[in-house]
């Protein structure tokens, strides 16, 4: 579903991503892993069709980012790292709007579902402004999940989160896989990407240097290969 090819991207004289090739397949879970700065949020925008790459190629369930970003648009549910919420704004109107966006029908029994099973069914009336970081990360979460896309980027979806919101990523998570979705995760929480996912990419100064079972990560000496593969 996932299928990028010396992937490169520069703001200027900066090179966030350095040729990065990455596969992920339909039905698993991907950890996209490394320090903050090793390129991970970029990768995952440009994934979204929200970022051209400058080099290379990404393809999205076929599509090519560059030349379809539409078509990946409407193909991917997106939780971006930062941002995506219309501050004045409440769940349920969120909803609605993406809702409206992707021509979705009988789309509120899943979304109230959702809102519950992440606790934010009792604000699913508050506007966003309010909300602490944690909460906005499970709306991004939900907002993801909603249209139940053939694939799913989440990026940093842990941080801040308590763990029932946890439970409930790691729940959506599971459920895409056993629909065959294909899920990305972006994040610097090794021990929950290694619950999450089957495989593991891990990044370093915008470029691969390692892919594997998740399994090899998992556990202390896990930990200790993370560690030498980040120094």
């Amino acid at each position: 579903m996932i299928d990028v090819r010396d992937l490169h991207v520069r703001f200027g004289e900066v090179e966030a991503v350095a040729g990065i090739d990455l596969v992920a397949d339909a039905g698993q879970a991907t950890a996209l892993l490394g320090r903050n700065g090793a390129g991970k949020s970029t990768t995952m925008r440009v994934l979204a069709g929200v970022v051209p790459p400058s080099e290379g190629t990404a393809l999205v369930g076929g599509y090519d980012v560059a030349r379809d970003a539409v078509a990946v648009k409407r193909l991917v549910g997106y939780c971006p790292d930062v941002g995506g919420l219309v501050p004045r704004a409440t769940p349920w109107e969120h909803l609605q709007l993406s809702a409206r966006l992707r021509r979705l029908d009988d789309w509120e029994p899943l979304g109230r579902d959702l809102l519950e099973r992440f606790e934010l069914g009792d604000v699913a009336h508050r506007v966003t402004s309010g909300f602490s970081h944690g909460m906005g990360r499970r709306l991004s979460v939900v907002l993801a999940a909603l249209h139940e896309p053939d694939v799913m980027l989440l990026d940093e979806p842990f941080d801040g989160v308590d763990p029932i919101g946890v439970e409930a990523t790691l729940g959506v998570i599971g459920d895409a896989r056993a629909r065959g979705a294909c899920v990305l995760v972006s994040t610097h929480l090794r021990e929950l990407a290694m619950l999450a996912c089957t495989t593991a990419v891990v990044l370093r100064g915008g470029a691969r240097v390692a892919a594997m079972a998740a399994g090899e990560l998992s556990g202390e000496a896990g930990a200790d290969a993370y560690r030498a593969l980040l120094d």
